[in-house]
């Protein structure tokens, strides 16, 4: 199991665990709410009941009884509002506990409230003909918990995830900066070594046309090593970015891949003649992601095909298409081709892409994504750089 399939996995897990835990406390907090709301029901009807039995016994006045039932209780939200209308619908009292008892309008609207969600009033006699009993604010404040609940939940797993990822990238740079560092160190000893021998080489093939035209071969390929030392070494630290005309850097990259690539694999870069272009970049590190970008396509075709770049300029930035025919990619895996151990190859690190979107993201502020893939058509991918006046 692959690192990218082992985290899928642990999110997967975690995102089953906090849903079963939200449905439990929601079930909790609404099983709660029913118990209550049935509560409030039986004691509705006991307000209603004693209203009623009060107008049958000639009470004239039910505000002194209501207040006793419903009133005594100091806590506000605990108690039960009623609204009372008489048989030409006409309200003939309210208690609310607020300046609502008089607001006519407010009162209407919570009948139709209380009718447009199917429940009934009770049936009275006189002018308490229907006896309206609601919900306490408890009940409601209750019942919106679970709301409450899961945006708290929610933020809480949204804080966690951003602190714990900006730790896991603060360590993943951290490793990578050390890595690169320490593999850039150990290649200097053998390199300054291999010089060495380069030199006593050279004085005694003298002489010789072969032996030096082999010496010569030699030293290219140990520039090759100081180039690739030089790039690791600048992996973490802040390299520096230089103005350079991207068209050439372009044909650079292309001249050293294509001397490298089979001879039925062909490019197609624009002219390093035309209008300059002008970048911020680190000619090293951006060289390098020409490479990766190149190697991958060579790897995606079967020793033939195009490879082809394309130059344009796009909201303040420079972008770069590069394009081949090879086998393409399928779309679930288009995300995952940048991350650090994600590869398709059976002798893959899956460590080239990822280190091409750090150089330019990181160190060029810049973008790198596939814009497009097709099975068996090709692959494009993007590069954006800000635009240099």
């Amino acid at each position: 199991m692959g690192i990218n399939t082992q985290k899928s996995s642990w999110k997967v897990i975690l995102a089953i665990l906090g849903i079963a835990i939200l449905m439990v406390t929601m079930y909790y907090s609404n099983y709660l709410a029913k118990k209550l709301e049935a509560k409030e029901i039986r004691e509705g009807n006991v307000y209603g009941l004693a209203v009623i039995e009060n107008i049958k016994q000639g009470g004239e006045d039910v505000t002194p009884l209501m207040e006793l039932l419903i009133f005594n209780d100091k806590d506000k939200d605990s108690r039960t509002p009623v609204i009372l209308e008489d048989e030409d619908g006409t309200l003939r009292g309210s208690f609310w506990g607020n300046e609502k008892d008089d607001d006519v309008e407010f009162l209407e609207s919570k009948i139709d409230e209380f009718l447009l969600e199917g429940k009934k009033p009770m049936d009275g006699v006189g002018y308490a003909h229907k006896v309206y009993c609601f919900n306490t604010p408890l009940l409601q404040k209750i019942q919106l918990f679970p709301l409450a609940q899961i945006s708290l939940v929610g933020l809480f797993i949204g804080l966690g995830y951003f602190l714990f990822s900006s730790a896991r990238r603060s360590e993943q740079n951290r490793v990578w900066a050390g890595m690169a560092k320490e593999t850039a160190h150990q290649l200097g000893t053998p390199i300054s070594a291999i010089i060495g021998w380069i030199e006593t080489l050279k004085l005694i093939s003298e002489d010789s046309p072969d032996q030096m035209e082999i010496v010569g071969e030699l030293r290219n390929d140990v520039k090759r090593l100081e180039l690739i030392a030089d790039r690791f070494s600048k992996i973490g630290s802040n390299p520096e970015l230089e103005k350079l005309n991207l068209y050439e850097v372009l044909a650079d990259g292309k001249d050293y891949m294509s001397r490298r690539s089979p001879k039925r694999v062909t490019f197609h870069f624009p002219d390093q003649q035309s209008t300059p272009q002008y970048v911020m970049i680190n000619k090293h590190l951006f060289d390098w992601v020409i490479e990766n970008l190149i190697r991958n396509a060579l790897d995606a075709m079967d020793r033939e095909g195009k490879i082809s770049a394309k130059v344009y300029t796009e909201n303040n930035y420079v972008c770069i298409e590069l394009s081949d025919t090879g086998k393409g990619m399928p779309a679930n895996i288009k995300k995952k081709v940048f991350n650090p151990g994600f590869s398709t190859k059976k002798r893959g690190w899956g460590l080239g892409l990822s280190l091409s979107k750090r150089i330019i993201k990181d160190y060029h502020k810049g973008k790198i994504y596939v814009k497009s893939s097709k099975l068996n058509e090709g692959t494009t991918f993007t590069i954006k750089l800000p635009q240099t006046t």
